[in-house]
């Protein structure tokens, strides 16, 4: 499994100097998650018409489990899949010593903290130097779990922000199924079960676009490739 993961590749990103400054384990601990979430799921991938990614790209998703980012992750070719860093809420990934070496050294996440109140730096601006840096991205719009009986929650505006920003790198709109199956909320012991990521075709902002216009443009990307909903949700 080491040829899948950790091939050298030209591109110096954030990405590279981190893996040079991590936990001596972290990368046989990310090969282990890998081959974990691989004999669980059976997770395949759904490409669009253009295949596989080439270029720098953010890719958004529904969002059910705390898992979801680690089967994108899986499913990337080797080469996106070590410039691609998944962000995630700070006040979960650093409470524990464990969730903190997950997070920061195996996933090299980008850690947001969520609360407008008490944090220090806006997670927009946090997340397009990561992209001025040479990686992708996975988010999640809604914001948070969805643990309700719709398919999608409202979608933040972060994502409308960070396109404004970087109007250049094309989102990906990504959906994941079965993933909240195998994993119940409040069971501990994944149920084997397959999964798909669907990746969509990717879509900008479109010049003086408003955002609610997006937001629900990008909503209805998403939804589109549900098997089990239509973009009228």
């Amino acid at each position: 499994m080491a040829t899948d993961t950790d091939v050298a590749s030209p591109d110096r990103t954030s990405a590279d100097t981190h893996r040079r400054g991590r936990h001596p384990i972290a990368g046989p601990v990310s090969t282990l998650i890998l081959l974990f979430a691989r004999a669980v799921t059976a997770v395949r991938a759904n490409w669009s018409p253009a295949g596989p990614p080439a270029r720098q790209h953010v890719y958004f998703a529904n969002h059910s489990s705390h898992g979801d980012f680690i089967l994108i992750w899986t499913v990337l070719p080797p080469r996106e899949r070590r410039r691609t860093r998944p962000v995630a809420g700070a006040e979960y990934w650093l409470k524990s010593r464990l969730t903190r070496f997950i997070g920061r050294d195996v996933f090299n996440a980008v850690l947001i903290e969520r609360q407008q109140e008490t944090r220090s730096e806006d997670p927009v601006a946090r997340m397009a130097g990561t992209l001025d840096e040479g990686a992708s991205l996975i988010l999640f719009p809604e914001g948070t779990r969805n643990q309700t009986e719709d398919p999608l929650l409202p979608f933040k505006s972060g994502l409308y922000h960070l396109s404004r920003l970087r109007p250049d790198v094309e989102l990906v709109p990504v959906w994941i199924s079965n993933l909240n199956r195998v994993m119940p909320k409040g069971e501990f012991v994944p149920i084997p079960l397959i999964c798909t990521v669907t990746f969509g075709e990717p879509l900008r902002v479109h010049a003086d676009e408003p955002k609610q216009d997006f937001l629900d443009r990008a909503r209805a990307a998403l939804l589109s490739l549900s098997p089990h909903t239509d973009t009228a949700a």
